[in-house]
């Protein structure tokens, strides 16, 4: 497959600067309403990438999302999401981003461009081939994430990638490739924008399909979330209220005793 990198390609319009604040808006939405249709079209690819990630995990191992830039925090967030929402521990899935946790808020000048720092900032983690590799990288090019991604396949670490250049250096050297091509940018270049959006929907698929194939939800609720502020206490109140049909009152003295929705149930 020949590469050609639609995320620097030039965008489909012109003298953005004289249009109107309602035909910018028009235009944004527009071409976002085209993402998740080309997300569609890589679900047979995402399904393989999930369906490996799900059996490594299963054999004890961990998630790693690595990237830089936005796709460096894209994965940061989706990592930090899942002990809250599924009641993981913070190690089961991680988000490493090129610059470290500083990086988050403000760029690391010329982080991403290091190819031997992203392999020295899993080895942290005492990485091993237990473990799953996804590194998120729009152009598919990113020295810092195309380096791990090198290094894990070398230490058989199983990896994979999510990028929205098909055929780009990363996709190559993946193990379970994602190459979602969403075309060029309203603003040349600025894959925040589709390449983010369409990234942020792949790992919105990943860590919630992997969560449900490892028992972390029952029916549709979220039955192990952390009780951490008052509207997911209220949250689980209901929840023991309508799968147990008792009272509010005896579904927050369940609560209080046994700390979560799945042992209040499983103790009822």
């Amino acid at each position: 497959m020949s590469f050609e990198k639609i995320t620097e390609s030039d965008s489909n319009y012109d003298n953005l600067e004289k249009k109107s604040v309602d035909r910018l808006l028009k235009i944004i939405n527009l071409e976002d309403q085209t993402v998740a249709i080309s997300v569609k079209k890589v679900i047979p690819k995402i399904n393989k990438l999930i369906t490996k990630a799900v059996a490594q995990i299963k054999n004890r191992g961990r998630l790693f999302y690595i990237g830089s830039g936005t796709s460096g925090r894209l994965g940061v967030v989706d990592a930090s999401e899942c002990p809250p929402t599924f009641g993981v521990s913070s190690e089961l899935v991680t988000g490493i981003i090129a610059g470290g946790d500083k990086a988050i808020r403000k760029s690391v000048e010329n982080a991403e461009d290091e190819p031997n720092q992203g392999w020295k900032d899993l080895v942290k983690y005492n990485i091993s081939t237990n473990d799953f590799v996804i590194g998120i990288a729009a152009s598919g090019t990113t020295p810092y994430v195309l380096g791990a991604i090198e290094n894990c396949n070398k230490n058989k670490i199983p990896t994979g990638c999510i990028t929205c250049n098909p055929g780009s250096p990363i996709s190559k050297i993946s193990n379970y490739p994602i190459e979602v091509a969403v075309g060029p940018e309203v603003i040349t270049g600025s894959s925040r924008m589709k390449a983010g959006t369409a990234q942020k929907l792949i790992l919105n698929m990943i860590s919630t399909t992997v969560m449900i194939k490892m028992g972390r939800v029952k029916g549709n609720k979220m039955i192990d979330m952390q009780l951490s502020n008052k509207k997911l206490v209220n949250r689980a109140t209901l929840m023991l209220m309508t799968q147990l049909n008792i009272t509010e009152k005896k579904a927050k003295l369940l609560l209080s005793e046994y700390k979560s929705v799945r042992n209040a149930i499983k103790n009822f």
